[in-house]
């Protein structure tokens, strides 16, 4: 299983916590809607917080894996005019 499922099935199974937790609270209902509300808007921003930090860290495995691919094709740039200019020297010697 993915961590993003994990992550995800962790935060739906805490709202859906919260929420009937306070629905069975004995509070007046303009109390306990607004509690819905608040505990809503902070398992939003939660799981926002969590979206951002997966996306940055898969910023970052992507700008490492485009810079070794630069890198490696630098040097196989380097190599390839290294080859054809010995190949050039030899059939001017041939």
């Amino acid at each position: 299983m993915s961590t993003g499922k994990v992550v995800l099935g962790t935060a739906a199974g805490l709202a859906v916590g919260g929420i009937l937790g306070i629905l069975f609270a004995p509070e007046k209902g303009s109390v306990t809607r607004k509690q819905i509300i608040d505990k809503g808007n902070d398992y939003a921003d939660d799981l926002k917080s969590k979206y951002n930090g997966i996306a940055d860290t898969l910023k970052e495995k992507m700008k490492a894996v485009k810079k070794e691919a630069k890198d490696i094709t630098e040097i196989g740039i380097d190599d390839f005019d290294k080859v054809n200019s010995e190949f050039n020297d030899e059939a001017k010697n041939f």
